[in-house]
């Protein structure tokens, strides 16, 4: 153990460190059971450096020098319950209380060069599965239950300043798993910090070696990032190091060249831009939805660009191409069914608002568009308001006036058409004609049944309320017959 790097730990850190424990009695049961057994245990990683930053919760990482056979005769008895989904890769999944738990066997994994998945080889000492973690800042650990502090590659100084640097050299660390390039743009959007110089020279030379990473764990990485604080941030350098181009290769496209007369507005800065709108628009948390149409919405756009006659620029239906675009990119990387189709639905509705400023729509074209937008309603009004970059104040305040006013007719047709739909399924006229009957209080009481069929079981179709009131007609005729 690093003595002179414990010592870089701080009394009032200590002092954290020593509370998240006590706080956390799981961690000492667990670790007293290993020791029992005849095994280390330590908390590491992640749970380490979340502990430091004083945003730990209840997920919980562990490394130990038993193997994963050893680990489940050990935790067997002690655990609410015990999943083995990751033993392959020598990882034990444990619930405890309220506590989630993962212990790993010391490791070390690489990637050969035409593998899409991880050989794992087990280590001997926390030492050794310390070099190959990522980043110097997720490999820290605490051993236990002594509670000493393990920082032998300089994490805690490395978290101090916000720098993300790699145990080993950056080649080796991203040689053994080039996901860890993804990691380090997410780390910068996530926790706000710098890469380290060397590392991005790293991510650059090798930004090729994502080809051998599944879609699936881009596909995660990516949802990270995008869900973090500050996406802008990891995007960024995502595009700057080349790696966008491997894994969505239509973001870094939008740095279109722009004409010498700056006709058109630089579609890839305004698409950051509109993603961050949207996320100052989220209610309650972030919404991994809009994020991805708001990143994605004008994508298009580079295909459909054309210089006009008049020297203008267009993009005529770029949301159509775009939308096709967004299916086929999201598809390639795994993304469930339905939030492809929610996504690249939100890209092809985005323009959709423009033209209601001139106040032409009718209340009818007003109903397509809450029909076309359906349950994602909610989420094109943010991305439609997110839109909206111009520095032009006038010009801004006048779109916000517009889709203000669009709003409230939506409101107003809605709360209307609710009312509207609290009527039965057939009107005085209909219930006359299939009953045979004139006007009087018979069609009344025929009309006040079917609403209240209406109210108890939703809309029948016209079908089914004829049915429904001739029963009803049938029972009239036997109550006078028995009269």
């Amino acid at each position: 153990m690093d003595r002179p790097a414990a010592e870089q730990l701080s009394e009032v850190q200590r002092r954290a460190v020593s509370e998240l424990l006590r706080v956390s009695p799981v961690a000492d049961e667990l670790a007293r059971r290993f020791r029992e057994a005849g095994f280390r245990l330590a908390l590491v990683g992640g749970s380490v450096r979340d502990a430091l930053l004083g945003r730990l919760g209840n997920d919980l990482d562990f490394t130990t020098d038993a193997r994963p056979e050893d680990v489940l005769t050990i935790v067997r008895p002690w655990a609410d319950a015990v999943w083995e989904v990751g033993i392959a890769f020598g990882t034990v999944g444990i619930k405890k209380s309220d506590f989630v738990l993962e212990v790993t066997t010391y490791r070390s994994e690489v990637y050969d060069r035409t593998s899409r998945k991880p050989e794992v080889s087990y280590g001997e000492t926390i030492e050794e599965d310390l070099v190959r973690r990522d980043f110097t800042v997720n490999a820290m650990a605490v051993a236990l239950p002594e509670k000493q502090f393990v920082d032998p590659h300089g994490g805690l100084e490395d978290l101090a300043a916000r720098r993300l640097r790699t145990p080993g050299t950056p080649q080796s660390s991203f040689s053994d798993d080039p996901l860890r390039m993804m990691r380090a743009a997410r780390f910068a959007a996530q926790l706000d910090f710098e890469i380290a110089p060397e590392v991005v020279a790293a991510m650059k030379e090798m930004a090729g070696r994502m080809e051998i990473v599944s879609a699936e764990r881009v596909r995660d990485e990516l949802n990270k990032l995008l869900v973090s604080p500050n996406p802008r941030k990891g995007l960024r350098l995502l595009v700057e190091t080349g790696l966008a181009d491997r894994v969505l290769p239509e973001l870094p496209a939008l740095r279109l060249e722009r004409d010498e007369h700056h006709r058109h507005k630089d579609v890839y800065e305004h698409s950051l831009t509109v993603l961050d709108q949207a996320i100052d628009l989220e209610e309650d948390g972030p919404d991994l939805t809009l994020r991805l149409a708001a990143l994605l919405h004008d994508i298009g756009k580079p295909r459909t660009r054309r210089f006009e006659k008049d020297g203008r620029v267009s993009f005529h239906h770029h949301e159509v191409v775009g939308a096709k675009m967004t299916k086929k990119r999201m598809a390639a990387l795994k993304y469930p069914g339905e939030m492809i189709k929610d996504v690249s639905r939100l890209v092809e509705l985005h323009l959709r608002f423009h033209g209601y400023g001139t106040g032409e729509w009718t209340d009818s074209a007003v109903r397509r568009y809450v029909r076309d937008a359906g349950p994602l309603l909610s989420r094109l009004h943010k991305l439609t308001r997110s839109d909206c970059t111009t520095r032009n104040k006038r010009k801004a305040q006048a779109l916000s006036r517009a889709y203000d006013s669009l709003e409230e007719r939506i409101a107003r047709l809605q709360e209307q058409e609710e009312l509207d739909a609290l009527r039965p399924d057939l009107d005085g006229n209909e219930i006359m004609q299939e009953l045979g009957v004139r006007p009087g209080p018979v069609v009344g009481r025929a009309y006040k049944h079917l609403l209240e069929l209406r109210l108890e079981h939703g809309p029948l179709g016209r079908d089914a309320a004829v049915a429904e009131l001739k029963k009803w007609w049938a029972q009239q005729e036997d109550g006078r017959q028995k009269g």
